[in-house]
C-alpha cells in the first residue's frame, strides 16, 4: 500500500533532491534523520516506479518514493 504525502525538500544547484521532513495527512511532521542512498526502481510492495530513498526516519528504516513530482511512503 502507497500513501501519498508531502516532503520538505533540499534542491542542490546540481539537480539533487534530498528528503528532509515528511509532513503526515494529519500534519505531523517528521525528521529525516538520514538518506543512505537514492536509486532508480519500481516499488515491489505496492506499485508504481521512480526514485526510491532509503532514509532513516526517527530512527526506523523506510523508503520514500519520488513518482513523477509526487511523494509516497511504502508500508506493508
Amino acid at each position: 500500500m502507497k500513501v501519498y504525502i508531502e516532503v520538505v525538500c533540499r534542491h542542490t544547484p546540481e539537480g539533487k533532491v534530498f528528503p528532509l521532513e515528511v509532513v503526515w495527512e494529519d500534519g505531523r511532521h517528521f525528521v529525516v534523520d538520514r538518506v543512505v542512498g537514492a536509486i532508480k526502481c519500481a516499488s515491489l510492495k505496492s506499485g508504481g516506479a521512480g526514485i526510491r530513498y532509503d532514509c532513516s526516519i526517527c530512527g526506523r528504516r523506510r523508503f520514500l518514493f519520488l513518482d513523477g513530482y509526487r511523494w509516497y511512503i511504502e508500508f506493508v
